[in-house]
C-alpha cells in the first residue's frame, strides 16, 4: 500500500506529507483547492512527464516521494524480477525537478524515469478521466481483456513471442531470397573473391595489436634513444653511478668507527647494485635497439594490408574472420540453393504453424475468459444501476499474426431495453463511461496484483442513487485494495475509512494548498459544505450525519 506521500515545491503545495491508510482513502475539497495537483504529482513521481512550470518556486527543486510498505508476496516477487530489492518490506520512490532536468531514484537509487515506471507499475494504478476515455478505442479493449485472464494466458503469451520472432526471422530469409540464376552467380563471383582476398591475407588474431605497438615504437625510435642516451650519462660512470660509488666507499670506511652506519653503508651499497644492474640492462637495451628500415617497411605494408580489410569486413581481425565465416557459409548456400531454399521454407511453414497453433490456444483462453468476464461485468454494471444492461464481447480475427496473436476485440453495450448490444463510441455517455470503466476495474481487481488503487474523476456525470452505487462499489473493491479517490460527492466521501480534506490558503500574499485528515466530527462537517454548498444549516448538518450513518450501516 501507499503508507506516506510527501510533495515540496509543486505547484500549489509548499509542502505536503500524508499518512494514507488501508481501504477506502477519500480526498475532497472546494473546486480548484488543488486535488488534482496531487494526482499530477503522485504520477510525477512514477515516472511521467510533467511540465517544469509545474515547479512552485523556481529557485528550489520540486519534490514528490512516495513510500510503499505491507507490500504482498506477488509484489515482492514481480519486484524482485525487476532487480529491485524491498528494504525491510518498503520500497520509496522519488522524484526531484530543477530547470526542467529531472532525478529518479528507487531505494535512494538513482534510476531512469523508464525503470520507474517498471517499478510502478507493480505497486500502483492510477484511473482518471483520461483512462475511461480509453474505453472509445476497441484497441484497449483486449488490453482489459489480457489483463483479466493474465494468469492462464502469461505463459503462453511468452512462447507466442518467441515463436512470433522465429516466423518473422524465416519468412524475411525467405524473402531476401533471389530466385534469378545470373543474379545469383554473381553474388556468389562477388563473395568467392572477398573470402579469397581475406583468405590471402592469413591473419591471425591479435597480430594487429603487436604490428601497431612495433610500429609505434619504431616510428619513435629517435625519442627513444634520445632518451636512453640520457638516461645512460646519467647513470654512468660520468654520472651518478661515480658519484654512489664514491660514496659507498666512503661510508664503509667510517662504518667501523659507528656501528650504527653498517645498516646504511649497506643499504647505500644495494642502491650501488641496484644501479649498476639498470645500467647494464639499459645499454644491453641500446645495444639491441637499432633502427631497422626494412623491417619497418614491412610492418608498415602489413598494416595497411590489415587496416584495408578492416574498411572492407570489420573492426578487427575477430570481427573479419567472423564475416569471412558467414561469407562462406553464403558461398556454400548458393551452392546448394535448391536445397537451401527447400530447408528454408521447410522451416518457414513449421514456424508458421507453431504460430497458428498458438494463437489458436491464446485465442480459446480469451474466449473461455471472455465468457465469465461478461458475466461478471453484467453483474457489477447492474450494481452501478444499470439495470437493463446488455454487455457482450464481439472477437474478430486479424489478417496477420502478430506477437499478441491474431485477435481483435470489442466490448459491445446496450443501455437501453430493446436495443442490440453497439460498440461503446456509438452509446455511451461520459457518466455511462466512468461507470463503465469502474465496473471493469472492480471485475479486474479481483485477479489483479497491484495493492493501491487511485481514482480520479469517478464521479463524472452522476448523482443520486447512481452515486450510492458508485460509493458501495469502491468499498467493495476497498476490502482487497488500497482504494485513493478524489471525489466530488458526499455520498461517495461518507464511504470513507479515511476521509482527507484539500484546502487552498492565502499566506504571505501566496496560495498554498494544506491537505488534512478530517476525524469523525469534521468529516461531517466537510459532507455538510458537500451537501448544502455556501449554506450549511442545521438540517443540512443532520442530513450529512444520517448519510455518514448509512454508509457506515453499508460497510
Amino acid at each position: 500500500m501507499l503508507q506516506t506521500l510527501y510533495v515540496k515545491n509543486m505547484a500549489l503545495i509548499d509542502e505536503v506529507e500524508v499518512e494514507l491508510r488501508d481501504g477506502l482513502n477519500i480526498l475532497t475539497g472546494e473546486t480548484g483547492a488543488g486535488k488534482s495537483i496531487i494526482i499530477d504529482s503522485i504520477s510525477f513521481a512514477l515516472g511521467e512527464k510533467v511540465d517544469k512550470h509545474m515547479v512552485r518556486d523556481k529557485k528550489e527543486a520540486g519534490y514528490v516521494e512516495l513510500i510503499f510498505s505491507q507490500l504482498s508476496d506477488s509484489v515482492m516477487a514481480q519486484l524482485r524480477e525487476l532487480e529491485i530489492e524491498p528494504e525491510d518490506d518498503t520500497v520509496i520512490l522519488s522524484r526531484k525537478l530543477t530547470g526542467g532536468r529531472s532525478v529518479a531514484k528507487i531505494n535512494g537509487e538513482s534510476v531512469p524515469a523508464s525503470r520507474l515506471k517498471e517499478a510502478a507499475a507493480c505497486l500502483i494504478d492510477i484511473h482518471g478521466q483520461h483512462e475511461h476515455q480509453s474505453l472509445l478505442h476497441s484497441s484497449k479493449h483486449l488490453e482489459y481483456l489480457d489483463d483479466y485472464a493474465s494468469a492462464e494466458l502469461q505463459d503462453k503469451k511468452q512462447e507466442l513471442a518467441e515463436a512470433y520472432k522465429a516466423y518473422i526471422s524465416c519468412k524475411k530469409q525467405l524473402e531476401e531470397q533471389c530466385t534469378d540464376k545470373e543474379e545469383q552467380a554473381r553474388e556468389q563471383s562477388f563473395l568467392e573473391y572477398e573470402v579469397s582476398e581475406i583468405l590471402a591475407a592469413k591473419l591471425i588474431p591479435g597480430e594487429d595489436e603487436e604490428l601497431e605497438s612495433e610500429y609505434r615504437r619504431m616510428t619513435n625510435s629517435k625519442k627513444i634513444m634520445e632518451a636512453l642516451q640520457l638516461a645512460e650519462q646519467a647513470a654512468g660512470e660520468n654520472g651518478a653511478s661515480s658519484m654512489i660509488g664514491r660514496g659507498v666507499r666512503e661510508l664503509s670506511a667510517v662504518s667501523t668507527y659507528d656501528e650504527q652506519l653498517n645498516g646504511l653503508a649497506e643499504q647505500f651499497s644495494q642502491i650501488e647494485e641496484l644501479l649498476s644492474d639498470f645500467h647494464r640492462e639499459l645499454t644491453g637495451y641500446m645495444d639491441s635497439a637499432q633502427f631497422d628500415g626494412e623491417r619497418f617497411a614491412q610492418v608498415e605494408a602489413r598494416l595497411d594490408a590489415i587496416n584495408r580489410l578492416k574498411s572492407k569486413y570489420g573492426s578487427s581481425i575477430e570481427a573479419i574472420l567472423v564475416s569471412c565465416e558467414e561469407k562462406q557459409a553464403r558461398i556454400d548456400q548458393l551452392r546448394n540453393f535448391d536445397t537451401y531454399e527447400k530447408q528454408l521454407r521447410e522451416q518457414y511453414e513449421k514456424a508458421t504453424e507453431q504460430v497458428d497453433e498458438l494463437c489458436s490456444q491464446i485465442s480459446e483462453i480469451r474466449k473461455t475468459a471472455g465468457v465469465t468476464l461478461r458475466e461478471k461485468m453484467l453483474q457489477a454494471l447492474q450494481d452501478l444501476n444499470f439495470l437493463d444492461v446488455q454487455f457482450d464481447l464481439q472477437f474478430t480475427r486479424t489478417a496477420r499474426y502478430s506477437a499478441n496473436g491474431f485477435d481483435a476485440m470489442e466490448f459491445l453495450i446496450s443501455t437501453n431495453p430493446g436495443e442490440p448490444p453497439r460498440a461503446l463510441k456509438d452509446i455511451a455517455s461520459g457518466g455511462e463511461l466512468s461507470r463503465i470503466m469502474l465496473a471493469l476495474k472492480s471485475v479486474l481487481a479481483e485477479n489483479d496484483e497491484i495493492d493501491t488503487l487511485i481514482f480520479d474523476e469517478i464521479d463524472t456525470g452522476i448523482s443520486g442513487r447512481t452515486a450510492q452505487m458508485v460509493s458501495q462499489k469502491l468499498h467493495m473493491i476497498a476490502q482487497k485494495h488500497q482504494v485513493i479517490c478524489i471525489t466530488h460527492l458526499p455520498q461517495i466521501a461518507a464511504m470513507a475509512d479515511a476521509h482527507f480534506y484539500i484546502e487552498k490558503n492565502v499566506i504571505d500574499a501566496s496560495t498554498v494548498t494544506h491537505l488534512t485528515l478530517l476525524d469523525e466530527e469534521q468529516s461531517v462537517a466537510e459532507l455538510g459544505r458537500m451537501l448544502g454548498g455556501v449554506a450549511v444549516t442545521d438540517k443540512v448538518i443532520e442530513s450529512a450525519r444520517e448519510m455518514k450513518k448509512l454508509a457506515m450501516q453499508a460497510k
